[in-house]
């Protein structure tokens, strides 16, 4: 066979090979792989023994499957995603550049926080206020024979029998003075009449106020009427003989140090303790309110007091 036939069939063979095994290759791919496989065809075809010729074709297929492989790159497999969120358009850069520097947080929901942070405070404080009240109030409850308060009978500035039991159904807050006091008990009249119109004007007619004399032999029935006119209206004065008013001082813990036998148009001096005792509309001692609270605070404890009360309460 002359060596132009021979070339002939080496470029056929070339072009069939590359047409076969490389159909999906580029067009210079394709023109690589094919001038490839000419150069192997023809050295196949210069092989003078079939031993040769043999070897020249599996090294034609080795180099086909090299292109094939370079040629026929697999891209990656794309990782599956949803639709992506759309981000939110400000329209102007002013409101973009304060939502970045306010983050999260806007100003209608910053003054709601410090409101609701407010409004918690105040719960919390007066609920710690009102168990410390309940506290005080429990502490105070006699058990078997009362602490303060107690049974006694004397008769009003009306000349009327008036006994512990006539206490019931309000909050009373009971005084011990006398009229001959030279300042103390003036003073602390006056503020008897300011809580009791500021607890009126709170909780309304709650409260009864009440002064019982440690002074019997001067401070009559009509002494003590005249006299507690003076400071407030709603006043009741009880007195007695010695033994009632002393039994009276006993119940509550009082202390006063008027002679027993006294003469008529004697001088002395009395002196006692000074707290108003507020009891409760079932006569247990709630708290004693001393000289350093003034009409208002009193009024307020003893209206928190009564706020607090769950039973029966008489206003009229």
């Amino acid at each position: 066979m002359s060596r132009s036939c021979m070339i002939a069939n080496a470029t056929r063979r070339a072009h069939h090979l590359s047409s076969r095994t490389l159909p999906l290759q580029t067009p210079g791919a394709q023109a690589t792989g094919s001038r490839s496989l000419f150069s192997h065809a023809l050295r196949c075809t210069d092989s003078s023994s079939s031993n040769d010729l043999q070897r020249c074709r599996q090294q034609s297929r080795i180099t086909n499957s090299d292109h094939s492989r370079r040629a026929h790159k697999i891209p990656a497999a794309r990782s599956f995603s949803s639709t992506p969120r759309r981000p939110k358009v400000y329209k102007t850069v002013e409101q973009a550049k304060a939502r970045n520097r306010l983050g999260p947080f806007s100003w209608p929901a910053a003054a709601l926080f410090l409101l609701a942070g407010i409004g918690m405070t105040f719960y919390f404080r007066s609920e710690k206020e009102r168990m410390q009240r309940k506290r005080i109030a429990e502490m105070t409850k006699g058990i078997g024979k009362p602490k303060v308060g107690g049974p006694f009978e004397l008769v009003d500035h009306n000349g009327n029998k008036f006994t512990d039991k006539d206490l019931a159904g309000k909050y009373a807050l009971v005084y011990f003075g006398f009229t001959h006091c030279p300042d103390i008990c003036p003073e602390e009249l006056d503020k008897m009449a300011g809580m009791i119109d500021r607890v009126k004007e709170r909780s309304g007619n709650t409260v009864r106020p009440i002064v019982i004399s440690c002074d019997p032999a001067r401070d009559t029935p009509q002494v003590l009427k005249k006299y507690l006119s003076e400071f407030h209206p709603d006043m009741i004065g009880l007195t007695g003989d010695y033994e009632q008013v002393k039994a009276a001082c006993k119940a509550y813990r009082v202390y006063f140090s008027t002679p027993k036998d006294v003469k008529p148009g004697q001088d002395y001096l009395v002196d006692h303790s000074i707290y108003f005792y507020l009891m409760d509309p079932e006569g247990d001692f709630v708290e004693a309110i001393g000289r350093q609270f003034s009409a208002e605070s009193a009024a307020k404890l003893i209206s928190d007091h009564v706020g607090d009360w769950k039973g029966k309460l008489d206003k009229d």
